[in-house]
């Protein structure tokens, strides 16, 4: 008799089953667990720098520089050596490039940012290709065949956490995300993350909501439980050692053409409900992604967050690609004699950020070129 089977609930949080492998405790389990708190002290956020080299090519060629090797050493360069930086990031996810470049006098950048105290990471997923059989539009995303493999030598090389993004869209009238499209990308979120552990990596788990769309902050709330509730259950069953591993996921905003925007306090309010009814206490800490949020909006969005009370004991705090570099690298526009500037202007927002992971930012205290960062369908 076959066993019987519970329907699903999008917000509940299912017990791994019976014959699910023991939960990772080999010998990296203490570092990872090291690792992953120190990750998110208190005050402290991430630099997701893990563009790929066409993504920061846009964003070079929009100040007027080629997209060559050394543009982006000098692009990153003013970003691992601003003064003070040490301060409010404790770590910094890199591209493959990047991992194994040296800066312009010829030190390895792992080295640089680890004499500022900023932990190296490294984006191991190989982008999004469309899902067969998924929804119109929908995706999965690849790097898993060779990842034990080259998770290893990024350990080597000086990394000590990973980041892989999947990307789901929510489209009501299309039915997206499809039960497939959240299944896949929570049991790859899940094989990649104990695949990682196995290598001394933590795993960030990045299942992103992207706000491109029209529906409501209710219906990104309804999905994201069930998304992350989904992944959580794959965790699980993949023996995924949740204290030596941190999520990164989008707050819980509506669609960017939703007529209700939904102001801070509400956003908020709703982010906040939906981890607590989704995420285990055991994992330590939530790094958000900016997604498209302006600079300041971030800010004073993850600072609304913190002001609430919450009945989980993990960190809330950043992970801001867009949101940390985007009037940086305005400011800077490729000239030497605004490379100061631009590392005051990233200093300054990453104080923004750091003040906001303890609900103590006061909106609009530090500088910020104001501007939607939206972009879509954006890919890394």
């Amino acid at each position: 008799m076959k066993p019987v089977r519970k329907a699903r609930d999008s917000a509940s949080l299912v017990m791994a089953e019976p014959n699910a492998p023991p939960v990772y405790n080999g010998k990296y389990a203490d570092e990872l667990r090291a690792t992953a708190n120190a990750m998110v002290a208190p005050g402290k956020g991430l630099l997701a720098c893990d563009e790929s080299t066409g993504t920061v090519g846009k964003r070079l060629e929009s100040i007027g520089l080629e997209n060559n090797e050394d543009n982006r050493r000098t692009w990153r360069n003013l970003l691992f050596t601003t003064e003070g930086i040490g301060q409010y990031i404790s770590g910094a996810i890199l591209y493959e490039e990047t991992l194994y470049q040296n800066d312009p006098n010829g030190k390895p950048f792992v080295d640089v940012l680890n004499a500022n105290g900023i932990i190296p990471g490294i984006k191991v997923d190989r982008g999004l290709q469309p899902l067969v059989g998924g929804g119109e539009g929908e995706n999965w995303c690849t790097g898993l065949d060779d990842l034990a493999e080259r998770a290893g030598k990024y350990y080597a090389q000086g990394a000590r956490f990973a980041k892989w993004r999947t990307a789901l869209k929510i489209d009501v009238a299309k039915g997206t995300p499809t039960d497939l499209a959240i299944d896949v990308a929570a049991q790859d979120l899940a094989r990649y993350a104990r695949i990682c552990q196995e290598n001394g990596l933590v795993p960030i788990v990045e299942p992103e909501i992207l706000i491109d769309g029209t529906h409501d902050i209710a219906t990104t709330a309804r999905i994201q439980e069930r998304v992350l509730g989904t992944v959580y259950n794959k965790l699980r069953d993949n023996g995924v050692f949740l204290e030596g591993s941190l999520l990164k996921p989008s707050m819980t905003v509506p669609g960017v053409e939703c007529p209700d925007k939904s102001d801070p306090a509400c956003i908020a309010k709703m982010t906040v409900r939906t981890l607590d009814r989704s995420l285990p206490s055991a994992m330590p800490g939530v790094t958000f992604l900016s997604g498209g949020i302006s600079e300041e909006d971030s800010s004073i969005y993850l600072n609304e967050i913190n002001k609430l009370d919450r009945k989980g004991a993990f960190g809330l705090t950043f992970s801001y690609s867009r949101a940390l570099q985007s009037s940086c690298i305005k400011i800077w526009s490729g000239k030497a004699e605004n490379y100061k500037k631009a590392q005051d202007q990233l200093l300054a927002r990453a104080k923004a950020n750091s003040e906001a992971s303890l609900g103590k930012y006061v909106p609009g205290s530090q500088p910020s070129i104001e501007e939607s960062l939206f972009v879509k369908n954006y890919v890394y």
